[in-house]
Formats: C-alpha cells, sequence, structure tokens
C-alpha cells in the first residue's frame, strides 16, 4: 500500500486532485455487513485514493477500527488510514498500537488529540501526551509512517484563543513530522481559503491542505454535528433546510448539489484534493464526484447498494 504523502506528491505532479473518503466503525454486526459489503465496494467504484477510519472517544474502537483498516486493505485493495488519538493512551499504549498498524500492514496514520469521553475538558494521560504535536513527533520518531493532521478552518471549538492561536498549533504538528492536513467540515469556502491563505502567506506551510466536506443528508442531523464541531452554517444554507423541513430525501438532493458547488470551487481554487465525511453512506458521495466528472455516471450509487436514501423521483 502507498504512503500518503506519495499519494498526494503524485497527483499533485500529474495535475490530479486526490479524492479520499472516511467512515467510522459501526455499533452493530449489521453496521459493518453494510460499511463493508455495500458502502465500501460502491464507493471503490469512484476509484478513490484512500480511505481513513476514524477511532472512538478514550480508544473506545480501537479494535474495530484497525478491523476495518485491515479489511479495507486486504478485502478491497485500498490504501488504508488508521486515526489514533491521545486520549486515555500512555506512551507505551500508543508504541503497542503503532506495532498493532505496523503488523497489519498499515502505512498511514490520522495523529489527532482526540475527544475525552462523554466530553467535557480533556485532561492528558500521565505518561501520555498532552497535545497532538507531541503524538506526532512520537510517532515520527518511532517509524516511517505517513501521518496525517487535523485543522480548523474556523478554529477548534476548544481553543479559547481565537482561531489564528489555533492555526499556530496547526503549524507545530506540521514541523513535528505531519505531511498533510485533513480539514474540519465547513460549508463557506472563504473560511477554507482564509485558513489556508493563513497558514501558507504568514506560516510558511507547505504540505497538503485539504478541504473535508460532507454531503448533507438531513437538516436535524447537520445541525447536531456542527454544534459539536463548531462550523458555521451560512444563513442562505439555514433558510434553505428550513424550507425542506424533514424531507430527508429533499435535503440529501439540496445536499448533493450544495456539496458539489463546494468542491468545483475549491478544485478551482487550488485545492489538492477532497475528503470526504461520507457518515457510512454511499449515494451522495457518488453523486457528488459523478457531478464533478470525478467518477463514471454509469456506476451510479443504488439505495439498495449504497445504504442511502432513493432519489426523489
Amino acid at each position: 500500500m502507498q504512503l500518503v504523502r506519495d499519494i498526494y506528491a503524485s497527483k499533485r505532479a500529474a495535475g490530479k486532485p486526490v479524492i479520499s473518503f472516511e467512515f467510522f466503525p459501526p455499533k452493530t454486526p449489521e453496521g459493518d455487513r453494510s460499511l463493508l459489503e455495500k458502502t465500501i465496494p460502491a464507493l471503490k467504484q469512484t476509484h478513490p485514493d484512500f480511505c481513513s477510519v476514524t477511532y472512538g472517544a478514550g480508544g473506545s474502537t480501537r479494535d474495530k477500527t484497525l478491523m476495518i483498516v485491515d479489511r479495507i486493505q486486504r478485502e478491497h485493495g485500498l490504501t488504508a488510514v488508521a486515526h489514533l488519538t491521545c486520549v486515555c493512551a500512555t506512551r507505551d499504549d500508543i508504541r503497542s498500537l503503532l506495532e498493532q498498524i505496523r503488523s497489519l500492514g498499515v502505512k498511514n496514520v490520522l495523529a489527532l488529540r482526540g475527544d475525552p469521553p462523554g466530553g467535557g475538558e480533556f485532561k492528558a494521560t500521565p505518561g501520555g501526551f498532552e497535545f497532538a504535536s507531541q503524538l506526532v513527533a512520537f510517532i515520527r520518531q518511532h517509524d516511517d509512517f505517513s501521518i496525517g493532521v487535523a485543522g480548523f478552518p474556523e478554529g477548534h471549538i476548544a481553543c479559547k484563543e481565537g482561531k489564528h492561536a489555533d492555526w499556530r498549533h496547526l503549524k507545530n504538528k506540521i514541523d513535528a513530522g505531519a505531511d498533510y492536513v485533513l480539514t474540519q467540515l465547513f460549508f463557506d469556502n472563504a473560511d477554507f481559503y482564509e485558513f489556508r491563505d493563513y497558514l501558507q502567506g504568514r506560516l510558511g506551510v507547505t504540505v497538503p491542505i485539504v478541504p473535508g466536506i460532507v454531503p448533507i443528508l438531513s437538516g436535524s442531523q447537520i445541525r447536531r454535528f456542527t454544534a459539536l464541531c463548531g462550523a458555521r452554517m451560512p444563513a442562505a444554507l439555514l433558510a434553505r433546510l428550513d424550507e425542506l423541513g424533514d424531507d430527508d430525501a429533499a435535503v440529501t438532493e439540496f445536499g448533493i448539489e450544495y456539496a458539489t458547488k463546494q468542491c468545483a470551487e475549491l478544485l478551482r481554487n487550488g485545492a489538492p484534493g477532497i475528503h470526504f465525511y461520507t457518515l457510512n453512506k454511499s449515494y451522495s458521495t457518488v453523486r457528488v464526484l459523478q457531478n464533478l466528472g470525478l467518477a463514471p455516471s454509469a456506476r451510479a450509487a443504488t439505495p439498495a447498494s449504497s445504504g442511502g436514501v432513493p432519489p426523489p423521483v
């Protein structure tokens, strides 16, 4: 499997965007089967460059995360990225986890501070790490993994000093050895451009800064997500979601249209790729990629194969 840093380098040389997908470990065996036997095969038809799998609060999904990462690589032949966090983990725990990841033939990790279980304020585990930059440096010392980190175009919700301070913390992660940045979801591309320009122009960042996009599936769901992560929803977007109300099929179609416009503009303005938060569904992401001319239209996902919602009649 390829190192993600090499994927970005080769695609940049070819003038092509890197397309990646994010999944989360399901809570049930049925969810596992749907993800591994329906969603991922449907998305595989779009020829993604890599996939990432999240890591639950406090390492609660560690074994499930590694199982999915392993099966993505072995069964589907796709490069996979394993998330790992500082929460509830000592240096010895991280060292052991890295050995497990390496033993699976996984070469890529996304290093995060992480969220404490049950919410609340983050507190470093004794013998562990206080900052993601420390985790990145530790990983870099122990093996030649390709390391990604998270970035927040609007600033991290927990950073009380403001977004510029948060962006300087991100620079510390990059200086510690990160190869690329995947951003939190956002809905106003101006926020991404300000973030990228500050990092590149003011702080001298040269690694790929990749926008993270979520196609909206439900008005109530996306409001919950944005409340948790602090992402701002523009007034026009909120107004349209209010108009559509609980009609999730109509919201899904609107979400595809909105995400398509976002991605097209981002790519025109130099984004090195798009990282899709799939929510373990394929339908909307496939449709967005087809709209962008980045996926074959003949292999459109269907509700039965994708775990998605049916298109409006």
